[in-house]
């Protein structure tokens, strides 16, 4: 009798890993075909590219407040800024000119593709490149961050390509890692060519892009972004944001530290990145934010 039952056990165990072999096996070659897929007959778009003084010191300033440099390095020059047991390695591309670098090839067209659309010279999906960000961004803007791109200096940094494991394919899957940008953006959405920079809630609906991609489309917050990391705050006039004062509200933007006493954790909440807003779009983040529904 003992050995019918562990016999059956085996048939029944045996079945489930060939089902779940099975299972992933269909997750590794759909997750995989999603960042083979090459994208056609996305809208090209132009604009003049200014390379004044004006233009690169704009662009460096929202390389830094729309985290390029959290994952490209403060050169620009690329980093391997996941290396997990689980994940397994993601890496950032090397901007500048140097050995390795994309700069000394890429053209005006690239660097909007990549902005704009999430996809390199070969139409190809950048992978966890926060594209449906940069995609909200007028031409004037973008236009600066690639201006600032193209005047920074050649660093050499070769870098090895992404290496995903099992579960961030499994999580790519189900949605639950941000790996492929270009499925969340409107292509044939159109950007103005500049947008009023001043202490409004309009100019505040502008910069709440950048929030978006941890706060939620709506930025009431709710599930962790990557599993394992916080709840993600409400940042609406339901959260706390609509109890604080303008005062208050930027201090805790550039210190980290909220009015309750709570220190924010800046690999979570990149209160390190927001503290270089000026004081004009961190005002203009507050109005908007206090009277969001």
């Amino acid at each position: 009798m003992l050995k019918k039952i562990l016999k059956i056990a085996l048939i029944v165990l045996g079945s489930i890993v060939l089902i779940l072999g099975a299972f992933y096996a269909f997750i590794h070659f759909q997750v995989e075909n999603r960042i083979s897929k090459t994208y056609e007959g996305i809208p090209e778009e132009s604009f003049p590219i200014a390379q004044d003084s004006a233009a690169i010191a704009q662009g460096a300033h929202l390389t830094i407040i729309k985290g390029c440099q959290d994952c490209h390095g403060k050169n620009l020059a690329g980093q391997v800024f996941i290396d997990d047991p689980g994940l397994g390695r993601v890496v950032s591309a090397n901007l500048t000119k140097g050995k390795g670098g994309i700069g000394s090839s890429y053209t005006d067209q690239d660097w909007i593709r990549a902005l704009r659309h999430g996809i390199n010279q070969e139409n190809k999906p950048l992978l966890i490149m926060p594209s449906y960000e940069t995609a909200m961004l007028t031409q004037q803007d973008l236009g600066a961050i690639i201006a600032y791109c193209k005047s920074i200096p050649a660093v050499d940094n070769e870098l090895p390509d992404h290496a995903l494991k099992p579960l961030a394919r499994i999580l790519t899957y189900f949605d639950q890692l941000p790996m492929l940008a270009v499925e969340k953006i409107d292509h044939s959405m159109k950007a103005p060519e500049s947008i009023s920079k001043e202490a409004t809630a309009d100019y505040g609906e502008y910069l709440a892009v950048s929030c978006v991609g941890c706060h939620k489309e709506n930025l009431k917050g709710g599930a962790p972004v990557v599993p394992g990391s916080p709840q993600v705050a409400d940042i609406t006039s339901t959260g706390n944001v609509s109890k604080w004062t303008e005062e208050q509200f930027i201090r805790t933007l550039r210190t980290g530290q909220t009015p309750e006493g709570k220190q924010l954790q800046n690999e979570f909440m990149p209160w390190q990145m927001t503290q270089h807003y000026t004081e004009e779009e961190l005002v203009a983040l507050y109005l908007y934010l206090k009277d969001k529904p």
